[in-house]
Protein backbone atom coordinates (compact mmCIF):
# COMPACT_ATOMS: atom_id res chain seq x y z
CA UNK A 1 0.00 0.00 0.00
CA UNK A 2 1.12 3.29 -1.25
CA UNK A 3 0.39 6.61 0.52
CA UNK A 4 -0.38 9.40 -0.95
CA UNK A 5 1.38 12.84 -0.41
CA UNK A 6 -1.22 14.36 1.50
CA UNK A 7 -0.82 11.22 3.97
CA UNK A 8 3.40 11.14 4.10
CA UNK A 9 2.67 15.13 4.62
CA UNK A 10 0.25 14.13 7.52
CA UNK A 11 2.69 11.47 9.30
CA UNK A 12 5.70 13.55 8.78
CA UNK A 13 3.97 16.60 10.09
CA UNK A 14 3.32 14.44 13.15
CA UNK A 15 6.97 13.07 13.34
CA UNK A 16 8.59 16.26 13.13
CA UNK A 17 6.99 17.09 16.12
CA UNK A 18 8.26 14.36 17.88
CA UNK A 19 11.56 14.87 16.50
CA UNK A 20 11.81 19.06 15.93
CA UNK A 21 15.67 19.10 15.39
CA UNK A 22 16.19 16.08 13.22
CA UNK A 23 14.29 15.91 10.27
CA UNK A 24 16.44 13.30 8.54
CA UNK A 25 15.39 11.20 11.16
CA UNK A 26 11.69 11.94 10.63
CA UNK A 27 12.28 10.99 6.87
CA UNK A 28 13.78 7.75 8.06
CA UNK A 29 11.12 6.68 10.37
CA UNK A 30 8.12 7.48 7.44
CA UNK A 31 10.12 5.07 5.39
CA UNK A 32 10.43 2.27 7.96
CA UNK A 33 6.36 2.84 8.43
CA UNK A 34 5.98 2.68 4.80
CA UNK A 35 7.99 -0.45 4.67
CA UNK A 36 6.01 -2.33 7.16
CA UNK A 37 2.68 -1.20 5.52
CA UNK A 38 4.04 -2.71 2.44
CA UNK A 39 4.67 -5.52 3.82
CA UNK A 40 1.77 -6.71 6.77
CA UNK A 41 -1.22 -8.28 5.56
CA UNK A 42 -4.58 -6.03 6.82
CA UNK A 43 -5.96 -7.88 9.96
CA UNK A 44 -8.86 -9.20 8.53
CA UNK A 45 -6.48 -10.41 5.00
CA UNK A 46 -4.45 -12.66 7.98
CA UNK A 47 -7.41 -13.83 9.02
CA UNK A 48 -8.62 -14.68 5.52
CA UNK A 49 -5.81 -17.10 5.09
CA UNK A 50 -5.76 -18.85 8.50
CA UNK A 51 -9.33 -19.51 7.55
CA UNK A 52 -8.34 -20.91 4.49
CA UNK A 53 -5.60 -23.02 6.40
CA UNK A 54 -8.05 -24.32 8.20
CA UNK A 55 -10.71 -25.23 6.29
CA UNK A 56 -8.04 -26.98 3.76
CA UNK A 57 -7.52 -28.99 7.28
CA UNK A 58 -10.81 -29.74 7.64
CA UNK A 59 -11.79 -30.29 3.83
CA UNK A 60 -14.45 -27.82 4.06
CA UNK A 61 -15.30 -26.99 0.64
CA UNK A 62 -18.11 -23.61 1.38
CA UNK A 63 -17.10 -20.84 3.41
CA UNK A 64 -19.43 -18.07 5.04
CA UNK A 65 -18.71 -14.46 4.27
CA UNK A 66 -20.94 -11.91 6.24
CA UNK A 67 -20.59 -8.99 4.50
CA UNK A 68 -22.05 -5.03 5.60
CA UNK A 69 -23.16 -2.66 3.03
CA UNK A 70 -22.60 1.16 3.84
CA UNK A 71 -19.28 2.10 5.29
CA UNK A 72 -18.33 -1.99 4.06
CA UNK A 73 -18.76 -1.81 0.35
CA UNK A 74 -20.47 1.32 -0.37
CA UNK A 75 -19.89 4.58 0.55
CA UNK A 76 -22.36 5.69 3.14
CA UNK A 77 -25.17 7.84 2.47
CA UNK A 78 -27.91 7.15 4.88
CA UNK A 79 -30.89 9.07 3.65
CA UNK A 80 -34.01 6.66 3.83
CA UNK A 81 -34.75 8.03 0.16
CA UNK A 82 -31.35 6.46 -1.61
CA UNK A 83 -30.28 2.94 -2.27
CA UNK A 84 -27.41 3.97 -4.76
CA UNK A 85 -24.60 1.90 -4.49
CA UNK A 86 -21.34 4.30 -4.23
CA UNK A 87 -18.43 1.23 -4.19
CA UNK A 88 -14.78 1.94 -2.60
CA UNK A 89 -12.27 1.18 -4.87
CA UNK A 90 -11.75 -2.53 -5.31
CA UNK A 91 -15.12 -3.10 -3.74
CA UNK A 92 -16.62 -4.39 -6.89
CA UNK A 93 -14.00 -6.03 -8.95
CA UNK A 94 -13.05 -8.11 -5.66
CA UNK A 95 -16.47 -9.01 -4.90
CA UNK A 96 -16.98 -9.93 -8.44
CA UNK A 97 -13.96 -12.42 -8.27
CA UNK A 98 -15.77 -13.76 -4.86
CA UNK A 99 -18.89 -14.34 -6.77
CA UNK A 100 -17.18 -16.26 -9.47
CA UNK A 101 -15.72 -18.82 -6.74
CA UNK A 102 -18.15 -21.63 -5.83
CA UNK A 103 -16.95 -22.66 -2.64
CA UNK A 104 -17.87 -18.84 -1.03
CA UNK A 105 -20.56 -17.95 0.20
CA UNK A 106 -21.29 -14.50 0.70
CA UNK A 107 -24.47 -13.38 3.21
CA UNK A 108 -25.40 -9.69 3.02
CA UNK A 109 -25.22 -8.58 6.10
CA UNK A 110 -27.39 -5.15 6.56
CA UNK A 111 -29.84 -3.33 8.95
CA UNK A 112 -30.84 -1.84 5.85
CA UNK A 113 -35.08 -1.45 5.05
CA UNK A 114 -36.28 -4.44 2.64
CA UNK A 115 -37.68 -1.80 -0.01
CA UNK A 116 -33.51 -0.62 0.02
CA UNK A 117 -32.10 -4.35 -0.16
CA UNK A 118 -34.37 -5.11 -2.83
CA UNK A 119 -33.21 -2.16 -4.78
CA UNK A 120 -28.95 -3.35 -3.75
CA UNK A 121 -29.95 -6.97 -5.10
CA UNK A 122 -30.50 -5.77 -8.49
CA UNK A 123 -27.60 -3.43 -8.37
CA UNK A 124 -25.22 -6.32 -7.23
CA UNK A 125 -26.75 -8.73 -9.94
CA UNK A 126 -26.09 -6.44 -12.71
CA UNK A 127 -22.30 -5.70 -11.42
CA UNK A 128 -21.86 -9.75 -11.55
CA UNK A 129 -22.14 -9.82 -7.58
CA UNK A 130 -23.95 -12.70 -6.26
CA UNK A 131 -25.18 -12.58 -2.42
CA UNK A 132 -26.54 -15.79 -1.68
CA UNK A 133 -28.22 -14.81 0.92
CA UNK A 134 -29.69 -11.71 3.76
CA UNK A 135 -28.70 -11.85 7.10
CA UNK A 136 -29.27 -15.99 7.08
CA UNK A 137 -27.86 -18.87 6.75
CA UNK A 138 -30.23 -22.05 6.68
CA UNK A 139 -26.99 -23.97 5.32
CA UNK A 140 -25.88 -24.59 8.70
CA UNK A 141 -27.93 -24.40 11.46
CA UNK A 142 -28.94 -26.63 14.86
CA UNK A 143 -31.74 -28.61 13.41
CA UNK A 144 -28.58 -29.98 11.14
CA UNK A 145 -26.66 -30.47 13.73
CA UNK A 146 -23.69 -28.31 12.82
CA UNK A 147 -21.54 -26.62 15.54
CA UNK A 148 -23.60 -24.51 17.72
CA UNK A 149 -27.31 -22.67 17.62
CA UNK A 150 -27.75 -20.50 14.88
CA UNK A 151 -31.02 -19.12 15.03
CA UNK A 152 -30.33 -15.36 16.47
CA UNK A 153 -26.83 -15.47 14.99
CA UNK A 154 -25.76 -16.83 11.50
CA UNK A 155 -22.88 -18.79 11.17
CA UNK A 156 -20.29 -17.31 8.74
CA UNK A 157 -16.10 -17.91 8.75
CA UNK A 158 -15.83 -14.18 7.79
CA UNK A 159 -17.00 -11.07 8.93
CA UNK A 160 -16.75 -7.43 6.66
CA UNK A 161 -17.94 -4.41 8.79
CA UNK A 162 -16.78 -1.50 9.24
CA UNK A 163 -18.04 -1.36 12.58
CA UNK A 164 -15.62 -4.39 13.05
CA UNK A 165 -12.69 -2.73 12.31
CA UNK A 166 -12.92 -2.92 8.54
CA UNK A 167 -11.04 -0.15 6.59
CA UNK A 168 -12.61 -0.34 2.99
CA UNK A 169 -10.15 2.55 1.45
CA UNK A 170 -7.62 0.09 2.34
CA UNK A 171 -8.50 -3.31 2.91
CA UNK A 172 -10.40 -3.66 -0.45
CA UNK A 173 -7.14 -3.41 -2.66
CA UNK A 174 -5.34 -6.37 -0.35
CA UNK A 175 -8.62 -8.22 -0.90
CA UNK A 176 -8.38 -7.58 -4.51
CA UNK A 177 -4.85 -8.65 -5.57
CA UNK A 178 -5.59 -11.56 -2.83
CA UNK A 179 -8.13 -13.36 -5.32
CA UNK A 180 -6.71 -12.25 -8.05
CA UNK A 181 -3.53 -14.20 -7.40
CA UNK A 182 -4.26 -17.05 -4.87
CA UNK A 183 -3.59 -20.74 -6.15
CA UNK A 184 -6.08 -21.90 -3.07
CA UNK A 185 -8.77 -23.86 -4.37
CA UNK A 186 -10.68 -26.08 -1.92
CA UNK A 187 -11.48 -29.89 -3.74
CA UNK A 188 -14.91 -29.84 -4.72
CA UNK A 189 -15.42 -33.23 -3.81
CA UNK A 190 -15.54 -31.49 0.15
CA UNK A 191 -18.03 -30.11 1.92
CA UNK A 192 -19.49 -28.40 4.59
CA UNK A 193 -18.96 -30.86 7.81
CA UNK A 194 -22.49 -30.35 9.64
CA UNK A 195 -22.20 -32.50 12.36
CA UNK A 196 -19.06 -31.85 14.75
CA UNK A 197 -18.11 -33.24 17.96
CA UNK A 198 -17.09 -30.70 19.66
CA UNK A 199 -19.84 -30.38 22.44
CA UNK A 200 -19.85 -34.12 22.80
CA UNK A 201 -18.17 -35.16 25.70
Amino acid sequence: MKLTKKEESKILKKINNLLVDDKDKSVEILSIFQDFLENHDPTVLQWIKKMFNHAKKKEWFETYWAIDIHGTISIPDFRKDSAKITYYPYAKETLQLMSEREDIKMIMYTSSYPEEIEVYQKTFKKDGIIFDFINENPDVSDSKGSFGYYYDKPYFNVLMEDKAGFKPEIVWKYLYKYFKNTKYKPNPKWSMKYKEDYHIK
